[in-house]
């Protein structure tokens, strides 16, 4: 599950404080629109997940470091990678990095090699990293459940 799927996300006025840095709790805005899109990318639509299947996921727990400050109009990276899949549970490495000039913000979120990441952010350091453990819910008790297995076989054959 060494995969990494990037997203990427422009910084508004709107996520920034009043010195145009971002807001720190935004961050982990911009990491759960990259978990979304994650998933989208497995064929996997929560809505459908709670009508359908039943469950739903929820944040369990985040450390999160914020290393540097992202400001109003960067474009950002923000990837995505799976570290672990177990019985109830997901665990997530997510990172953010501003993108190098040439890099086009219209392109939508994909797959990608660690070299290319590298190229793409510069090889820098990053703004923020975080790991991120996401529990497995029953929708209607909101009650953890164990993860289906054909969200499993989704989330795996990605990979």
């Amino acid at each position: 599950m060494d995969d990494l799927f990037i997203w990427p996300v422009r910084v508004y006025y709107e996520d920034t404080d009043s010195g145009g840095v971002v807001y720190y709790a935004n961050y982990l805005k911009f990491m759960e629109r990259a978990r979304t899109e994650w998933l989208r990318d497995c064929g996997l639509e929560q809505d459908e997940l709670i009508r359908d299947a039943d469950v739903l996921f929820a944040v369990r727990a985040a450390q999160i470091d914020y290393l540097r400050p992202a400001r109003f109009n960067d474009g950002l990276l923000v990837s995505v990678r799976c570290r672990e899949l177990r019985r109830a549970s997901l665990s997530f490495e997510q990172c953010i990095h501003r993108v190098t000039d040439g890099y086009d913000m219209a392109e939508p979120g994909r797959r990608i090699t660690e070299q290319e990441y590298a190229r793409i952010t510069n090889d820098d350091t990053p703004l923020c990293t975080a790991h991120i453990k996401v529990a497995c819910l029953r929708a209607s008790t909101l009650r953890p459940c164990s993860i289906p297995e054909f969200l499993k076989t989704e989330i795996l054959g990605v990979r």
